[in-house]
């Protein structure tokens, strides 16, 4: 039976809602993915992604909704705007700008993250981050331009980051949460929240699903 525990991220107090055993057969969901066709992602995910089994969100989709209107307050009706397993696995020599930054992935507030972990092992989890000049831990619709704005100042005047997976504080960014990975733990936040996958520096970035740091990403829209 799933867990849910509802958790606020920084000084902004975004809710953090924590599932843990989300899937009925995390082990079933291995073993599809060690037989799907993986491919490179797009939209700046660092490594590759294949299709879910097509029943995957229609039976997680009422914990999701339960799970939502407690920790959002979104009661609406959930559109799957995307969602796949995906595994970091872009070497660090090979990561762009964006890639080496944390992100937001939405601006407003109906759009809901999900990352669901798979290795067993536990693995890498999920940071958040506060942008220290303008003090932001999420980017709205309202602050984009400004945030935008500023990093852009700051990449031109004080260079990019070293090819790496940002990982705790860096000179732009304070870390301000790192939720561990947990196998079949599921995490649902707002998109608009500024985060990264943290990827220690010993994480073999193995695109193989058996080895590397499986998940299901998905984002949702809910009314």
């Amino acid at each position: 039976m799933t867990t849910v525990t509802v958790e606020s991220i920084g000084v902004e107090a975004q809710p953090l809602v924590v599932l843990d055993d989300f899937a009925p057969d995390p082990d079933g969901l291995r073993r599809f993915a060690q037989a799907a066709e993986f491919a490179p992602a797009f939209n700046h995910f660092p490594g590759v992604r294949a299709a879910l089994p097509t029943d995957y969100l229609a039976m997680q989709l009422p914990v999701i909704a339960a799970a939502a209107a407690e920790a959002f307050g979104r009661t609406g009706p959930i559109t799957v705007v995307d969602a796949s397993f995906s595994i970091v696995s872009t070497p660090t020599g090979e990561l762009t700008i964006p890639q080496r930054l944390p992100h937001i992935d939405a601006f407003t507030e109906d759009r809901i993250a999900l990352i669901h972990y798979l290795s067993p092992a536990g693995g890498d989890g999920t940071a958040f981050f506060r942008h220290r000049s303008t003090g932001f831990e999420t980017v709205d619709d309202a602050r984009r331009d400004l945030f935008f704005r500023h990093l852009d100042i700051e990449l031109r005047h004080r260079g990019v980051p070293p090819p790496e997976y940002v990982l705790g504080d860096t000179p732009l960014f304070e870390c301000i949460r790192t939720e561990p990975a947990r196998y079949n733990r599921a995490l649902l936040y707002r998109s608009w929240n500024l985060h990264s996958g943290a990827i220690s520096p010993d994480n073999m970035l193995s695109a193989d699903p058996g080895m590397g740091r499986l998940t299901v990403t998905g984002f949702l829209s809910i009314g």
